[in-house]
């Protein structure tokens, strides 16, 4: 079964929460110098991507435009908050690169789901919540408040959300190779 994008997707709970990302976005740079303005706005993009998912799967809303649109808004926000850090100087370049290992190492993953209707359609039908995804998204947030407020030990922070990062990234292509293989009664369907 084939599913493409659809317009109207857009305009579905679960998108209109994942679309919150980036003004989100857009507003951390501007609140950045503002430590408690800066997290409040972590933990709001971090909260709208917990709803997001939840809504859609409680729901029944999830579509192919909807898999697709959350990783996009996720690494958006993700890669506007560690140019700033950097560029603000909360993290050193290395920092910075360590908090984005697990979006480094699923940016192939959102292209391919971006870009193929199979693997899109894999993720519509068997959509989970990935734990591993969800802790590490916990301590990136927790190591970019920890670099925010200038707290001691922000290094364990960082490797504690790098370590994390992987293992969510590892956790993400697994299941998108495991659900995008044709079932065995697929398999014999075929022949």
């Amino acid at each position: 079964m084939v599913m493409h994008y659809r317009l109207r997707d857009l305009m579905l709970a679960p998108a209109l929460i994942s679309w919150v990302r980036l003004p989100l976005a857009a507003c951390f740079p501007l609140v950045v110098g503002r430590p408690v303005a800066a997290v409040a706005v972590l933990l709001a993009a971090g909260f709208s991507d917990v709803l997001d998912g939840w809504v859609a799967r409680r729901y029944g809303l999830v579509t192919p435009t909807g898999a697709a649109l959350d990783p996009i808004t996720d690494k958006l926000f993700v890669l506007t908050v560690a140019i700033t850090l950097l560029v603000h100087e909360y993290l050193p370049l290395g920092g910075v690169l360590l908090l984005s290992t697990r979006e480094i190492g699923e940016l192939p993953l959102v292209v391919w789901l971006a870009r193929s209707h199979t693997a899109r359609a894999a993720r519509a039908n068997a959509p989970s919540a990935n734990a591993g995804g969800k802790l590490a998204t916990v301590l990136q947030f927790s190591a970019v408040s920890w670099a925010l407020l200038r707290q001691p030990l922000l290094g364990l922070w960082v490797g504690a959300a790098a370590v994390a990062g992987v293992v969510a990234a590892i956790g993400y292509w697994r299941r998108a190779l495991q659900n995008s293989r044709p079932s065995s009664a697929d398999r014999g369907s075929a022949g």
